[in-house]
């Protein structure tokens, strides 16, 4: 198992561990849930959570960005 991969738990990675995942601070990963550009979910207790597979496919949509 990769170390730098954050272990995910039933409920999706938090916001720290998708700013680890990502590479970025936690209030980048705050700002672009905010701003609608990374997509996840809320708990109940309302606090973020994302997937793997969500934030892959964030980093995918960059790349694929014309500059």
């Amino acid at each position: 198992m990769d170390s730098a991969i954050p272990k995910t738990t039933r409920l999706g990675l938090t916001t720290s561990q998708a700013a680890q995942y990502l590479g970025v601070s936690l209030s980048t990963v705050r700002r672009w849930s905010d701003l609608g550009h990374l997509v996840g979910y809320r708990t109940p207790g309302g606090q973020r959570r994302f997937s793997i597979e969500q934030l892959d496919a964030f980093m995918a949509s960059l790349e694929q960005t014309p500059h």
